[in-house]
């Protein structure tokens, strides 16, 4: 069904609508934990802004509410060029959602109708391209080829102002065609064209007293992701350092660097903590095979990192349970971890299932030795000297592996892997099916459909299927009563430690079931 505030308001009193109502109150009330969430088109003025503009609120039946720039776009409304609306954290609406629009979405995030067309996209959910412009417009108020454009102007907007590269490297790293396209598109959406969107960003960094970022290295990309607070960045990256493959990752406190493989070749990207309490952020530097592969580097951080997650929304559920309450408070924005890599996730799953972290990570970094692609270790280093490494705790070490491909296992590593005969035959038929095609594990499948593949693979149980649900798709309400870190959790808190019981109890957490897990998993001192 079509979001009832998203199209253009009609004659009367457009407050009679409760979702038209409730958005017109954030926005009076310049609350900025809508940003992102929707967007606020001013019709007497021609442009959209974000919810906590601080401009002089329109009349509401000046008013018009989208679920994105692309609807915007659509009517023919500019970005607002005071409150910035796309420098934002991105809406939570596509993690939280599992229908057509929303799986669209993320592979929009992805790149990929910049890579493989409208056709390629609409082929990856399952649907005819004519099927999915219908969905998409009456879902958001604009087709794929919209949704795209708004994206790219989006990304170039943000290599702009937070990067030195030249205007066609930018617009080449954004998507677009050509440059004319891609000054086209830019002036239409800020009204500026791109060196003053630029200059326009280095003026707002010195009235605000900002200090610049410092300059990357040559060849690599810089570039700041701002998060939805609070922000429990801190834990992702111990998560992340506790699970750090040798030769492919190296984890500190606040700092992870790793190979990764992306669309257009091998990546060596460093992600870091950044921004403040009220204005938390992941700063991403990357060397890049393709700049092309930018969109989806930024696209899969920002799942790693959980940086759209409605934080205080999730708070408020949890913390509303006495037993959470203290673990809420102590720990304010906790996010589920995502992943770079759905096949990745996979093997890691089914390799550490069963047993501890450090067994698991010693398994993997095994594999990862015999079966691992090496990379050029030369510029491997981004932060340009062994400086940076001391001061995050960890190894200087620098990554020089890829991650074995699931044909590289399917085809050595029942020679490689070790464990039980069941296990790794599991490992192997699982990565023979990724190989082929026959199992698909992507962001962009629906929940359901992807729990039930891989509960059709023997060898596969709830607890593996539920877990890469969790992770790769960005699944918020999965408990995963089946394991036992998580059910010690659970005692030590208090709450039930059996399966059953526990998972009855854990309905009153819906629909928010995957960050009580990451609670109670701090509560056992263990992770899964």
């Amino acid at each position: 069904m079509a979001d009832p505030a998203a199209a253009p308001t009609r004659p009367g009193d457009p407050l009679v609508d409760p979702v038209f109502a409730e958005r017109y109150r954030a926005m009076r009330a310049r609350d900025s934990r809508f940003d992102g969430q929707f967007i606020t088109g001013v019709h007497s003025t021609g442009i959209y802004c974000r919810p906590s503009c601080p401009a002089v609120s329109p009349k509401p039946t000046n008013v018009s509410f989208y679920l994105t720039a692309a609807a915007a776009h659509e009517a023919g409304l500019r970005a607002c060029k005071r409150c910035l609306p796309d420098a934002v954290p991105g809406s939570p609406e596509w993690d939280l959602r599992d229908d057509l629009a929303a799986r669209a979405m993320r592979l929009i995030a992805d790149g990929v109708v910049e890579r493989e067309g409208v056709p390629g996209l609409a082929a990856r959910l399952g649907y005819t391209t004519r099927h999915l412009n219908r969905v998409l417009t009456a879902e958001l108020g604009a087709g794929p080829l919209a949704l795209a454009r708004a994206h790219r102007a989006q990304t170039a907007r943000v290599l702009l102002t937070s990067t030195a590269l030249p205007a066609a490297d930018v617009a080449f790293a954004s998507g677009f065609g050509s440059v004319r396209q891609f000054n086209d598109t830019i002036r239409e959406v800020y009204d500026r064209s791109p060196l003053e969107l630029r200059a326009l960003a280095r003026v707002r960094e010195r009235v605000a007293h900002r200090p610049r970022a410092a300059a990357a290295a040559p060849g690599i990309v810089h570039l700041r992701l701002p998060a939805r607070p609070p922000f429990d960045a801190a834990g992702v990256f111990a998560w992340l350092e506790a699970r750090a493959v040798d030769g492919i990752e190296v984890a500190g406190h606040d700092r992870f660097r790793r190979t990764l493989r992306l669309p257009g070749g091998p990546a060596l990207v460093e992600l870091g903590a950044g921004g403040d309490a009220g204005s938390p952020a992941i700063d991403v530097d990357a060397r890049l095979a393709s700049l092309a592969d930018l969109p989806p580097l930024v696209a899969r951080v920002r799942r790693l990192f959980d940086l759209d997650a409605d934080a205080v929304a999730i708070d408020e559920v949890l913390a509303a349970d006495p037993v959470l309450a203290p673990s809420v408070a102590a720990t304010p924005g906790i996010r589920v971890p995502g992943c770079l890599d759905p096949h990745e996730l996979v093997f890691r799953a089914l390799i550490g299932q069963q047993v501890s972290v450090k067994a698991a990570r010693t398994a993997l970094s095994r594999l990862a030795a015999e079966l691992g692609e090496h990379v050029d270790p030369a510029g491997v280093d981004l932060l340009g000297g062994a400086g940076r490494a001391a001061s995050d705790g960890g190894s200087t070490t620098v990554p020089h592996l890829l991650f074995p491909t699931a044909a590289a296992i399917a085809e050595h590593g029942a020679d490689v892997l070790r464990g039980p005969a069941a296990r790794v035959r599991t490992i192997v038929d699982v990565a023979r099916r990724l190989d082929s095609g026959e199992l698909v594990v992507a962001a962009e499948r629906e929940r359901e459909d992807l729990r039930l593949d891989l509960l059709e693979v023997p060898g596969i149980g709830p607890w593996t299927a539920g877990y890469v649900s969790m992770r790769v798709t960005r699944a918020p309400d999965v408990l995963l009563t089946g394991d036992l870190a998580l059910r010690n959790g659970a005692e030590r808190l208090g709450l039930p430690g059996t399966a059953t019981d526990l998972d009855a109890l854990g309905s009153r957490w819906a629909p928010w079931r995957s960050y009580a897990s990451m609670h109670l998993w701090r509560a056992a001192g263990a992770k899964p």
